[in-house]
C-alpha cells in the first residue's frame, strides 16, 4: 500500500527520514532565507514550481514546504542505491526528452488524492531564469486540477571555475497560489505553459530585484 498523498512504492518513514537529511544537513550547508512559506496552501492538490539552475534547489526544497511533496527528477538519477532509495522517498523518474506518459500519471493520481508535487519545468539546468519551458506542468495542473505555487530561487549557482564559498546566501521566494485555468488539446496545453513560464519567470524578477535593493547584486554567482 502506497503512503497517503505520495506516489505507490513509497514509504512514510524514508520520506521523512529524506526531509530530515534536508532539514538538517543539506539546509545548513547554506545561509537560506525563505520569503513567503506562510503562503503554502495547508490541503488540497498542489503543484509546486520551480526554477533549477543547480542541484541545489531539489535538494533544499524538498524539506522546506510544510506539506510532503512528489517531486519528479530525471531518470539519470535513478541507478544504484539510490535507484532504489528514490522511489522510497516519493519521487518520479522522468525522462528528459522523450515522450512517456508514465511518470505524469503517477503525479496526477498523487494531486487527485489530495497532494502536492513538485516540478522543475525548465527540464535541464540552466541560469534559472525560467526561459526555457516544457508542457508537464501545465499537464499536471490540468488533469490534477490543482493549484500553482510558483517558487523562485537564487544564490545555488556555481558559475564555470568559480571558487567555492563557504555557506553562501541562498534566497527562496513562494509566490502567491493562483489556480489557472488550461484548456482543452495542445494548444491549451501550449497557452497554459506560456501562462506558468510568465508566472514563475516574473517571480525570479522579483527576486532578483529584491537581492539587488538589500546589495546582493550579483544574483547568480553565489556558490553551491
Amino acid at each position: 500500500m502506497s503512503a497517503k498523498g505520495l506516489p505507490e512504492g513509497a514509504s512514510d518513514p524514508f520520506h521523512t527520514f529524506g526531509r530530515g537529511i534536508s532539514k538538517f544537513i543539506v539546509r545548513p550547508a547554506f545561509r537560506v532565507r525563505v520569503h513567503g512559506a506562510e503562503r503554502v496552501p495547508a490541503s488540497g492538490p498542489v503543484v509546486f514550481m520551480a526554477n533549477h539552475s543547480s542541484m541545489a534547489e531539489p535538494a533544499l526544497l524538498f524539506g522546506m514546504f510544510s506539506r510532503r511533496t512528489a517531486f519528479l527528477v530525471k531518470a539519470e538519477l535513478f541507478k544504484g542505491f539510490v535507484g532504489w532509495f528514490f522511489p522510497k522517498l516519493g519521487q518520479i523518474p522522468v525522462k528528459r526528452g522523450a515522450v512517456d506518459r508514465k511518470p505524469l500519471m503517477m503525479a496526477v493520481k498523487v494531486l487527485e488524492d489530495g497532494g502536492a508535487v513538485g516540478i522543475f519545468p525548465e527540464g535541464t539546468r540552466g541560469l534559472g531564469d525560467a526561459e526555457n519551458f516544457e508542457r508537464g506542468a501545465a499537464f499536471l495542473v490540468r488533469a490534477g486540477k490543482a493549484t500553482v505555487v510558483p517558487v523562485a530561487t537564487r544564490g545555488t549557482y556555481k558559475p564555470a571555475g568559480a571558487k567555492r564559498r563557504w555557506r553562501p546566501r541562498v534566497d527562496i521566494m513562494v509566490g502567491e497560489p493562483f489556480t489557472p485555468e488550461i484548456g482543452k488539446g495542445r494548444t491549451g496545453l501550449e497557452e497554459g505553459t506560456e501562462r506558468l513560464r510568465l508566472a514563475l519567470a516574473d517571480l525570479v524578477k522579483a527576486l532578483d530585484e529584491w537581492r539587488l535593493e538589500h546589495g546582493l547584486q550579483d544574483t547568480r554567482q553565489n556558490v553551491k
